[in-house]
């Protein structure tokens, strides 16, 4: 039974429909339906602000969730790297590719970053330049010309296809060493990818053995300052040893390398 209810999400998952979403609305609509009534009955009729057909807009699991999240591979590794910046203070900080209403939000409370992506940014935000980019090359840096560098979360889904890029199985590496070659001696690049045992989830993503990333970045010439990780339950293991993780399911690997 556990298998078909897999297939059957998978299927729906193909046919554009989300599983989880279905089974909320399901379960959710009559407790949406009764205090929607209550609503009613509790206006009656007086003040701002009437329930009419056009006011509808089925919200039916949020009174299930917590106060908000503090956990998981983002929350982690933006407070992780984010402070790690800070306590450095470089005068500029280059990212490729992380989120920008997570870390880069962090960021530029206290200094300006240029942002490399390939999708296209609008923004007008003071301390923020976007520059749209191909990451696996970098050709605009010269060699050893950034001192403060980061790709949180990004380089897992180069060559993908995913966010519009061209197809290259070795798109990976390929940003893995322009990251390499444009940091600075004795600079700082703050890198994470999903780690564990290693394989492709297309088109998603790939989940690397912490080994290639410290290999990679090796043959390029990085040697590993800090290593942390936000392991497969979301929780922040700081300062660690990667090899632990060769085995996990989807760690999210906090690499501080230097040249």
């Amino acid at each position: 039974m556990r298998s078909l209810g897999f297939r059957l999400r998978q299927a729906l998952q193909l046919a554009g429909v989300n599983a989880t979403q279905l089974g909320d609305l399901v379960t959710g609509l009559p407790r949406y339906v009764r205090d929607a009534r209550a609503y009613a009955a509790a206006r009656g009729g007086r003040g701002r602000f009437p329930l009419e057909p056009t006011s509808l807009y089925p919200i039916v699991s949020d009174y299930r969730e917590s106060a908000g999240l503090a956990s998981g591979h983002y929350f982690h590794q933006d407070l992780w790297a984010a402070q790690k910046i800070f306590a450095r203070k470089p005068p500029k900080h280059v990212d490729v590719g992380s989120r920008i209403d997570g870390f880069i939000a962090h960021l530029l409370v206290f200094m300006p970053v240029e942002v490399l992506d390939i999708r296209p940014l609008e923004s007008n935000l003071q301390g923020l330049t976007f520059t749209q980019e191909d990451a696996t090359t970098m050709a605009r840096f010269a060699s050893g010309s950034v001192d403060s560098l980061s790709s949180l979360h990004a380089v897992e889904h180069f060559g993908l296809g995913r966010f519009g890029d061209p197809i290259d199985p070795d798109g990976w590496s390929k940003a893995m060493r322009s990251l390499a070659r444009v940091l600075a001696p004795g600079g700082r690049l703050y890198f994470s990818v999903p780690i564990g045992r290693e394989r492709l989830v297309f088109n998603a993503h790939r989940i690397f053995s912490p080994r290639t990333v410290l290999d990679t970045f090796a043959e390029a010439g990085l040697e590993l300052v800090s290593f942390s990780a936000v392991d497969d339950a979301g929780d922040l293991v700081p300062d660690t040893d990667p090899a632990r993780f060769e085995g996990a399911h989807n760690t999210c690997g906090l690499f501080e390398l230097t040249r």
